[in-house]
């Protein structure tokens, strides 16, 4: 079962939310993003975790979803959503983020400092030359793993630029995506399969 939440809801509905630029050009990709960023600076933590807790509440209570371990991931706001809802459910197993931003910064609701309350195993694939996951928060994000006691992995896809999954857009990278793929299908088979 997979839910994929409308985490904007408070901002409309995803048919008004959806761009209607052309993404696969740069000044498309760039005008797409003067609306959405926004939006993204205003789902602040303290909007996130109760929705955090009613869509995990919600899967749960789905007809056909057995009992257990959860795997979350997210892609660039989403790996933060992903990442707080493993520091907040025990029952995430599995946690993958790629082309995330934001995931350890200075803020004091910074994601990476929950991790001491997560048990998941997760898997980062970062964008390269990110300006929203630079190579020092990155290595923030190993060291905080690294303390928790947590298992990950933690890498820069070279020659991968923000954005590197989606196919609609001019950042797409064939060889990220798949490779994420992958690594995102290991994780899930290595903590979820029953």
């Amino acid at each position: 079962m997979v839910l994929a939440p409308n985490v904007f809801y408070r901002e409309g509905s995803v048919a008004e939310l959806a761009p209607a630029l052309d993404m696969t050009t740069g000044e498309g990709r760039e005008e797409a993003g003067k609306a959405a960023f926004p939006r993204v600076g205003r789902l602040t933590a303290d909007k996130a975790l109760p929705d955090i807790d009613a869509w995990t509440a919600a899967l749960a209570s789905l007809d056909g979803v057995a009992q257990g371990p959860i795997g979350v991931t997210g892609y660039c706001m989403g790996a933060r959503l992903a990442v707080r809802t493993a520091n907040a459910h025990p029952e995430v197993a599995a946690c993958g983020g790629f082309h995330g931003g934001g995931l350890a910064t200075d803020d004091a609701d910074s994601p990476h400092l929950g991790l001491p309350g997560a048990r998941a195993r997760f898997v980062f694939g970062h964008a390269d030359h990110d300006r929203s996951m630079a190579p020092e928060a990155v290595a923030r994000l190993g060291e905080a793993l690294e303390a928790a006691g947590l298992e990950a992995s933690n890498v820069i896809y070279p020659g991968a630029s923000h954005g590197y999954s989606m196919a609609d857009t001019s950042a797409y990278n064939e060889e990220a995506t798949e490779r994420h793929f992958r690594e995102l299908r290991a994780l899930f088979d290595a903590t979820l399969a029953a």
